[in-house]
């Protein structure tokens, strides 16, 4: 992939070598990351995206050296080096390089550093979308950082994903401890039922997103109702229609429910349109 890369002042191409084995992020974890999306022009969300990863850097014990304005400017400098409407993911991340204890597993939020990637990156076009329910469940606050778009915790939506895959399905529904469904293993997710949109209501366990939030306040502001509240495996199952949301992808409906086929719904159209106009406004 055609790839730049914002670290110690300067734009670099390639995949530069930026950790070593001495580096606590490197053994110990203490990676924190965004992803935003210029596609065709737009931005959207870049500016929250950016202030993300700040947030997220701070909840791991990191020191951001820069603010969520100044990585948005660095952001937009690397997006204006592609030819206009590139498709592109914007990924800025924070890591500690060494460690503030004497067994080394504290980060010292003095030796953080900083990157910023552009790399071009197609956005996925609305198609064949199969998920199944997954073994694989969401940590609790108090197990994981689940406030803080974290490295660490992405391991798991692997294995999850291992596990999808391995039964023919694309992606996975994660529950959390309490059998709620948290969201995908990559993704939010919503069901459609009788006219309304439903989404899990955040409880800690799962990053609510900043484009599923988008969405959310989209469709109601359009009046389609939309509640956030405790969503069962069962509910996704016999729901009208079902549709997720995150950057990478955006908004792509779901086609098939374990054995269940599903058609894109209404909701999902109306959300997958209101929120480009919104992009394209």
């Amino acid at each position: 992939m055609a790839a730049i890369h914002f670290i110690d002042g300067a734009w670099v191409e390639g995949n530069p070598p930026i950790l070593g084995p001495l580096d606590h992020a490197a053994w110990l974890g203490s990676t924190v990351f965004d992803g935003g999306r210029a596609f065709d022009g737009a931005t959207p969300d870049l500016d929250l995206h950016c202030q993300r990863v700040v947030e997220s850097a701070k909840a791991m014990g990191l020191k951001p050296m820069h603010s969520g304005a100044e990585i948005l400017e660095i952001a937009m400098d690397g997006i204006a080096r592609f030819p206009s409407g590139t498709h592109l993911y914007v990924r800025p991340m924070m890591w500690a390089q060494a460690g503030a204890d004497k067994f080394f597993v504290m980060p010292d939020p003095e030796s953080t550093r900083f990157c910023c990637t552009v790399h071009e990156a197609p956005l996925p076009e609305p198609g064949d979308f199969s998920i199944c329910l997954s073994s694989i469940r969401r940590p609790a606050p108090s197990m994981a950082p689940t406030n803080a778009k974290a490295s660490c915790l992405y391991p798991n939506s692997g294995r999850a994903l291992i596990e999808a895959a391995e039964k023919g399905f694309d992606n996975a529904v994660v529950l959390d401890a309490n059998d709620n469904v948290a969201e995908l293993a990559t993704s939010n997710i919503f069901i459609g039922k009788d006219g309304a949109a439903h989404t899990p209501v955040p409880n800690g366990t799962f990053l609510c997103g900043i484009t599923r939030n988008r969405v959310a306040k989209l469709l109601r502001d359009a009046g389609t109702p939309v509640y956030e509240r405790r969503i069962t495996w069962d509910e996704v199952r016999d729901a009208d229609e079902v549709f997720t949301t995150g950057n990478y992808l955006k908004v792509l409906p779901i086609t098939r429910v374990e054995a269940r086929d599903l058609q894109p719904g209404p909701l999902y159209h109306q959300a997958r349109k209101l929120y480009w106009d919104w992009a394209f406004k």
